[in-house]
């Protein structure tokens, strides 16, 4: 649709960190009304009893999500369930025709077996596997504008394709020579009860983690893969950050011979210069977290190392933002016929 009637939104599992996030947007964007908002946790609760920061937000109480919720209730819905839990429920609401952003990595790998080896099960909606339209938006607008089901990007693959798929696409790197480096706060891990989460775990610690076997890497080895028209394996180190919020990635590659800063500029321009939400700064500036926390942006920049023949790019996101429930509002945007950007703008809270 293309009015600016308010479209009405539902946002199911609404009270873990992304989905109170997605709620925090939504409930400000000119567009929306919030008809519907899940928790299995807080059912039957006001959602401003459990997150105070959203009091004087007027906004319907927490339910329990069944199959039949839905109905006449939304046209669209923003899933923030786990991997595995929505699955069934999610495709019962395509099929009644209720278009899905799902947040979860549900729909994100399009090879069922790649699923069943990341997760360990069976997918329970394999059919929609192929239909769901990848959801970063900076490299598939007309297919989200069309789309029923989009497949949210995890937060980690967005911070890395954003500054990767540019240079693939003009050939500019050595794809085996990758090697992607990322830090993420506390809140990727979701909200939940964890040893290894907790505060004095946390706190005056750095640490690396599933290194060689993170759930993300299939996904962005899928995405580059597409874009190099073959398969590839990357090696992907994540660490654990003693902050809450968002996601610093450091990627290091080999140019191709010849390879100029100007050609890396050029790629990142090509991509980006209709793109309200990444930022390529200028040449000595580097991305820092605090400039896009709490946003939808991403801040990119380079350094083409001419000494040990290295690449460098570096992006800053908000994990819960551009990695999360900001993206899947822009995205949302499109498939109903919005200004992407719209109710993203803000900016990051600095200082």
């Amino acid at each position: 649709m293309a009015t600016r009637d308010r479209v009405k939104v539902a946002v199911v599992g609404a009270s873990g960190y992304s989905g109170i996030e997605a709620v925090r947007i939504l409930a400000a964007h000119p567009f929306v009304e919030l008809s519907v908002l899940t928790s299995e946790h807080y059912a039957g609760r006001e959602v401003a009893d459990v997150y105070r920061h959203m009091a004087g937000v007027d906004l319907p109480p927490f339910e329990e999500l069944r199959p039949d919720l839905l109905q006449g209730r939304a046209e669209i819905v923003l899933s923030c369930l786990p991997e595995k839990v929505g699955t069934p429920v999610l495709a019962e609401f395509v099929r009644s025709g209720i278009k899905v952003v799902d947040l979860s990595a549900d729909f994100r790998l399009k090879d069922p077996a790649a699923y069943r080896t990341t997760y360990g099960v069976d997918h329970a909606a394999a059919h929609l596997l192929r239909e769901a339209v990848y959801g970063l938006t900076e490299f598939h607008r007309p297919e989200l504008r069309e789309a029923r089901l989009v497949a949210n990007p995890g937060c980690y693959p967005t911070g890395a394709l954003l500054a990767l798929l540019p240079l693939i696409r003009r050939d500019l790197i050595e794809p085996s020579s990758i090697i992607i480096d990322a830090k993420s706060g506390t809140t990727g891990a979701r909200r939940a009860a964890s040893v290894e989460y907790l505060f004095a775990e946390v706190n005056e610690n750095f640490r690396a983690y599933n290194v060689g076997n993170h759930r993300h890497v299939p996904e962005m080895e899928q995405e580059i893969g597409a874009a190099l028209g073959r398969d590839i394996a990357l090696l992907f180190v994540p660490h654990l950050l003693p902050i809450t919020r968002g996601i610093l990635t450091s990627i290091f590659m080999r140019p191709r011979r010849g390879t100029s800063e100007s050609d890396v500029h050029a790629a990142f321009e090509a991509s980006f210069a209709k793109s309200r939400f990444v930022r390529i700064l200028k040449r000595g500036e580097l991305p820092e977290l605090r400039n896009v926390r709490a946003t939808n942006f991403c801040e990119l920049s380079y350094v083409l190392d001419k000494r040990s023949d290295t690449l460098l790019v570096i992006t800053a996101i908000d994990n819960l933002g551009k990695g999360a429930a900001g993206q899947a509002v822009q995205n949302m945007n499109l498939m109903l016929g919005y200004d992407e950007a719209a109710g993203l703008l803000a900016a990051a809270p600095v200082p």
